[in-house]
């Protein structure tokens, strides 16, 4: 095995152990990065800080100082997570010279386990889109593809993690975006229920919905980060296949899937059958009116007083507006400059979706769980795999024209608006090598027994092959 193949835990062990020095796995990652620098999956990376930080990794534990976690090895962030050694960009030119004045809660927790901050990663600008097709940065790759995106918002992360050049990264999540991508380049995504990580210091979209998450290559990594992260240690509960009962709510979540990817995601089921698990067909009443009913106003509704006071906090010569009559990206200055138009959410709009609608859709949820005596549900992460790279407003599924966005925020939104804990797995790929993830939903504060779930499930579930970044597949 290869430096750059090892999860997290393997890498913080033998750094722990001496088998190797945090500089040698630091110039491994450096020399993956150069090799993947196509994919286009960092906006700022500082080579030698990366190698002056391992080198102070080294040292401390020369001088048998006290290891965290996480000691000696780098991390991937997204690049609107705040870091006062490097710029947080948001992934927009408008803030190409903001260096924060303090990390973020998220990196400050990381540093102190004894992480390594490798660089900040691409993402769609202001973090508002699916595709991470970065008008101003560059388009991130796909990994699996060079000519398909790797999902976003958080494109960047999910591509350096699959492709090998970090073990984990740091995505945000406000309608899927730590999910969608992780789910796209082949990795695991965790969104934790919302409020369990701070948001303290990282470039917001929506207050109600936004979450920081990890996205790493196995279940145990994810746990790793979010232990470090939240001080709950969840890695000690385990979970049975033999007579798990899990929700498959078809109506929705399994509609209109593309064709292959409905039949390799009934293959999934079969295994899990096959494997002990109880699998209820059973649907979620109403739950698709209720996501977009509260879920839209709700967001768009917050973006601007949220944006407004991040840039009020740190101090920035640029309010909503100018951010985003400068957005290098068309349709997010599109979308962004209608919220504080004539097509803006109204306030009791706003306070309806976010004190009646909202609260209803967490009730069908609950209730759901209750009625069918179910741990999870479980369905596609996306309704297909990668689109192209261009394919921004629109795509074809299933021989129809439909939405870019909409179609993959679809499976993943509900969750968000909830604000229950989500974590999709690599479980097939296509024909032509593109991978697709299985999402599973708990309730609201049970991220332990999610995640033991999901290791349960990754046991039994075949790992994919890593990919052999560009060249297209299709």
């Amino acid at each position: 095995m290869q430096d750059f193949e090892l999860t997290i835990q393997e890498a913080a062990e033998a750094i722990r152990r001496g088998v190797m020095t945090a500089v040698s796995y630091a110039e491994s990652l450096i020399d993956r990065a150069e090799q993947a620098g196509e994919l286009n999956a960092f906006i700022f990376c500082d080579v030698a800080q990366v190698l002056n930080d391992a080198w102070a990794s080294d040292q401390i534990r020369k001088r048998r100082g006290v290891l965290g976690p996480l000691h000696g090895v780098p991390i991937a962030l997204k690049d609107n997570i705040d870091t006062a050694t490097m710029p947080t960009t948001g992934g927009t030119s408008t803030l190409l010279d903001h260096v924060p004045k303090q990390n973020a809660v998220v990196t400050q927790k990381l540093i102190d386990a004894g992480a390594i901050i490798f660089g900040k990663a691409n993402l769609h600008e202001l973090a508002s889109g699916v595709t991470s097709h970065n008008r101003y940065f560059g388009a991130v790759r796909n990994p699996y593809d060079s000519t398909r995106i790797p999902g976003g918002s958080s494109g960047g992360v999910a591509a350096a993690v699959a492709a090998g050049v970090v073990p984990g990264g740091i995505g945000t999540d406000t309608g899927g975006s730590v999910r969608i991508p992780s789910a796209l380049c082949g990795i695991v995504g965790f969104r934790p229920t919302s409020g369990r990580w701070s948001q303290q210091g990282i470039l917001p979209v929506s207050h109600t919905r936004d979450t920081a998450g990890p996205m790493a290559r196995t279940v145990a990594d994810c746990q790793l980060l979010d232990s470090v992260v939240t001080g709950d240690d969840a890695t000690g509960l385990e979970v049975s296949m033999q007579g798990l009962r899990l929700g498959v709510p078809r109506a929705h979540f399994w509609d209109d899937l593309e064709t292959q990817t409905a039949c390799l995601m009934e293959n999934v089921l079969v295994r899990l059958r096959d494997a002990g698990a109880v699998l209820i067909e059973a649907d979620i009443d109403g739950i698709a009116r209720l996501d977009y009913e509260a879920g839209f106003p709700i967001a768009l509704h917050e973006t601007v007083g949220d944006l407004n006071a991040y840039l009020a906090a740190h101090q920035l010569p640029v309010d909503y507006q100018r951010l985003v009559a400068q957005c290098d990206s068309p349709d997010v200055r599109k979308m962004l400059q209608s919220l504080a138009g004539e097509a803006a959410i109204s306030t009791p709009v706003y306070r309806h979706a976010r004190d009646v609608l909202r609260p209803q859709l967490q009730m069908r949820y609950r209730d759901y769980f209750a009625e069918h005596d179910v741990a999870a549900i479980i369905f596609p992460t996306t309704p297909l795999p990668a689109a192209r790279i261009g394919e921004d407003e629109t795509l074809m599924l299933n021989g129809e024209q439909k939405p870019t966005f909409l179609t993959f925020i679809r499976n993943t939104s509900p969750a968000s608006v909830a604000g229950i804990a989500g974590i999709t797995l690599p479980v097939a790929q296509t024909d032509t090598g593109l991978p697709l993830g299985l999402e599973i939903d708990t309730l609201s504060n049970h991220d332990a027994v999610l995640m033991a779930i999901a290791q349960a499930m990754e046991r039994i579930l075949p790992a994919l092959p890593p990919p052999s970044f560009g060249k297209p597949r299709s």
